[in-house]
């Protein structure tokens, strides 16, 4: 998708993109609940950097235990939607920034937070990716992501073909009825391994039936 459709399409989803979290499938709700926790240790007494933010739902969450919380995200709307939360006990401060122009210092961040945004990364730039967010951690930084499973619910996942990267596209429709096609790609947890192990140490990787999320460490340069 064109940055400026994906960016139209983020916009028109602001007021209903936390639907994903609420839906009436209690294993699902655990998943989420858990990682919440999860996410919340890793932030503690951090300084914390969260790419492409959306409302702010994981915002929240970085907010009741890290030191200080930059959230950045294109989608300005999002970033309204974001701003209606309470905070507590520290404030964020949201930025509206481009992943492919991070307006952020090199080793800036204990920890880089990037929430269901690798699986509309294209897969043949993730090296690129990792180019981009790996320069804001300090020397002993990590980073932190959550993404979806393949929908355990029976559906087909409303795929409408794949690339020749092997980049497979979604239709999706908005409560207007308005229809978009998004890059959207699912994971195995041995994918997740080979993509990540190369690059970083896997520090910690939860594979659950709706969702996964890892913890990636920086690899000694010895």
């Amino acid at each position: 998708m064109p940055e400026e459709k994906m960016s139209q399409y983020y916009d028109e989803r602001a007021p209903e993109y936390e639907q994903i979290y609420f839906r009436d499938v209690p294993e699902r709700r655990a998943e989420i609940d858990e990682e919440i926790e999860r996410f919340g240790s890793y932030c503690t007494g951090k300084d914390v950097v969260e790419l492409a933010c959306g409302t702010g739902y994981w915002t929240q969450a970085a907010c009741t235990t890290a030191m200080s919380v930059i959230a950045s995200d294109l989608s300005m709307a999002m970033i309204l939607e974001a701003r209606k939360k309470a905070f507590d006990p520290i404030q964020p401060n949201f930025v509206r920034a481009d992943l492919n122009h991070l307006p952020f210092q090199s080793g800036q961040f204990d920890l880089v937070a990037l929430g269901f945004w690798f699986s509309h990364h294209p897969r043949q730039d993730y090296d690129g990716l990792f180019d981009k967010i790996t320069p804001l951690l300090k020397p002993d930084g990590r980073i932190w992501m959550i993404d979806n499973n393949p929908p355990a619910e029976g559906d087909k996942n409303d795929s409408v073909g794949s690339d020749e990267f092997g980049n497979n596209f979604k239709a999706r429709w908005l409560d207007s009825g308005e229809k978009f096609v998004i890059l959207k790609n699912y994971f195995g947890r041995d994918q997740l391994e080979s993509i990540f192990s190369k690059r970083f140490k896997i520090e910690k990787l939860v594979y659950g039936c709706y969702y996964w999320s890892v913890v990636l460490g920086q690899k000694s340069s010895d």
